[in-house]
């Protein structure tokens, strides 16, 4: 007899899992806390690797629809100096194996790609508790519960589930970030979008920086970046935009003013983003009938492998209980076996991540990158 599995969270994760039992004709419920799919803004580009990402939409029956989605031309980027300097300008000559696409538009992909339903939107879970058996009860903040045989915890940094099976709680990783997005950039900010260019821009001093990137319909999404202590963010006022802009632009005094200009036009309101980690060799013992995948399970800095791994976690287990019908114990160990040493080898590339706060950034992310620094 197949379990039904119950997954808290419609997050990418969350979402290829629920595919791919569909597909093999195994019953799936996703709970999400957000009342709908379009309640907020899904995040940026997603670049989707060859040996994680890709493979997983692959499990997903999905690969002739990614690639529709992917937008060409994203693959490239340039890295430049506080003084606006070029040192490495890295065009897409479409050979890249990491194409680019929205995540919200991947997101509606895979929500379309499942039966009305199978995605219960405004259950936000305020308490999970063992049943016993193997079962659990996932209590949500309406008051209504459902109790789960197999529960999967797709529900991000701050997982309600992951209790059940981990003391472990996210820790902040020292580095603050601010986002802002221009809108329209071609003509309301043709300075701002040449700058950038058809991909990525990557701008780098000691323990700050400014990164932005073009999406679709000409937006650049832009980054602020620092390394300041826990709470440094609640130092600033972001209910008064235009003081909370002044504020963070103070960060880059000394920098070439087209640069900080990205962060000054901003069309949205700073958003301050404190970024968070689980320990990289997070892992825990096998608890009867729960497990946990993406950042729920292994938190990462922001290195480009998040969404990734989170989706080949969840083809990954997809796969593992397609492969043990009536036997989920079998196929959550399976899993987590394999899983452990995946996403600690994902964590520990976060290199590139703090090589952008060095002492001689921007040099060593462009001398890991090329093996070489490059001259302007």
């Amino acid at each position: 007899m197949t379990t039904s599995v119950t997954v808290i969270g419609a997050g990418l994760g969350g979402l290829v899992l629920a595919r791919v039992l569909h597909v093999q004709g195994i019953p799936v419920t996703v709970y999400e806390a957000e009342p709908s799919p379009d309640a907020r803004a899904q995040g940026g580009l997603l670049d989707i690797h060859p040996w994680n990402g890709q493979p997983a939409l692959e499990a997903a029956g999905l690969s002739e629809e990614f690639r529709g989605l992917v937008l060409p031309g994203r693959e490239s980027y340039r890295v430049l100096d506080r003084e606006g300097t070029v040192w490495l300008d890295h065009p897409d000559e479409g050979t890249g194996d990491r194409p680019e696409v929205q995540r919200g538009d991947l997101r509606r992909l895979l929500l379309d790609s499942l039966p009305a339903g199978t995605v219960r939107w405004g259950h936000k879970v305020i308490e999970v508790r063992a049943l016993g058996e193997g079962r659990h009860e996932v209590v949500f903040a309406d008051g209504t519960a459902v109790a789960a045989s197999l529960l999967v915890g797709a529900d991000g940094a701050w997982s309600r589930v992951r209790p059940l099976l981990s003391g472990a709680t996210p820790e902040y990783a020292g580095v603050s970030t601010v986002e802002t997005f221009l809108l329209d950039g071609d003509t309301r900010h043709p300075a701002a979008a040449k700058l950038v260019g058809g991909g990525s821009l990557i701008a780098l001093a000691p323990g700050r920086g400014i990164l932005a990137h073009r999406e679709s319909g000409g937006t650049l999404h832009v980054y602020g970046q620092f390394l300041k202590p826990e709470g440094w963010l609640a130092g600033i006022d972001f209910a008064d935009p235009a003081a909370a802009a002044v504020r963070v632009v103070e960060e880059f005094r000394g920098w070439a003013p087209e640069l900080t200009a990205l962060i000054t036009e901003g069309d949205t309101p700073l958003a301050p983003r404190p970024i968070y980690t689980l320990p990289g060799e997070h892992r825990w013992d096998r608890v009867p009938g729960v497990t946990l995948l993406g950042d729920a399970a292994h938190l990462a800095p922001p290195n480009g492998e998040g969404a990734n791994v989170a989706m080949y976690d969840g083809a990954e287990l997809g796969r593992a209980i397609a492969a043990h019908p009536g036997d989920p114990e079998t196929a959550l160990a399976e899993y987590e076996q394999a899983m452990f040493p995946r996403a600690a080898a994902a964590a520990a590339e976060a290199t590139d991540f703090r090589l952008m706060f060095a002492d001689d950034a921007p040099h060593s992310v462009i001398a890991m990158w090329t093996g070489a620094e490059q001259a302007p």
